[in-house]
């Protein structure tokens, strides 16, 4: 795990933030891939291009409200993971 977000640091240090929703993925990714709830895996079905809209959109709404939906960003960002995290059968 220390690996994992040491590498998606990285990534959104040398792509100066671009890639931040790749590395979200990534982290977020291994996390739920390696977890088990009532003996049951959990899969994370999300996608660095499908969270990449969604950042666009959700920065551009920060940038209009003038930083007032970013108080909003991290409960939207956490509603996408939670959309996007299932159960193995």
């Amino acid at each position: 795990m220390i690996g994992w977000q040491i590498l998606g640091a990285l990534v959104i240090g040398f792509t100066a933030g671009i890639a931040t929703p790749w590395a979200i993925c990534m982290v977020y990714g291994w996390k739920i891939n390696h977890t088990v709830v009532e003996g049951k895996r959990l899969k994370f079905t999300g996608s660095a291009v499908g969270l990449f809209g969604n950042w666009i959109k959700w920065f551009l709404l920060t940038l209009i409200t003038l930083g007032i939906y970013g108080f909003w960003l991290n409960i939207a960002l956490e509603k996408w993971k939670a959309e996007h995290t299932v159960f193995v059968d």
